[in-house]
């Protein structure tokens, strides 16, 4: 067994930062699968210039910016 040195026990405390916080909040408040399925049908699939990206990435940068 291999002896942990200070280090060690630095690196595998992780304090939650405000984000990470905040995020979770929004995770808890929010039922991402109803939005998903109402936006769904209005988010564009036709593969003509830039992929568009995924449904729930766009939506929760749109909820965070707002």
């Amino acid at each position: 067994m291999k002896q942990e040195t200070f280090t060690d026990n630095e690196y595998s405390y992780h304090k939650k930062t405000k984000q990470e916080k905040f995020l979770e909040i929004m995770d808890e408040m929010i039922s991402w699968d109803k939005w998903f399925g109402l936006i769904e049908s209005y988010y564009p699939k036709e593969k003509r210039g830039r992929p568009p990206m995924e449904i729930e990435k766009m939506l929760r940068m749109h909820l965070l910016q707002i």
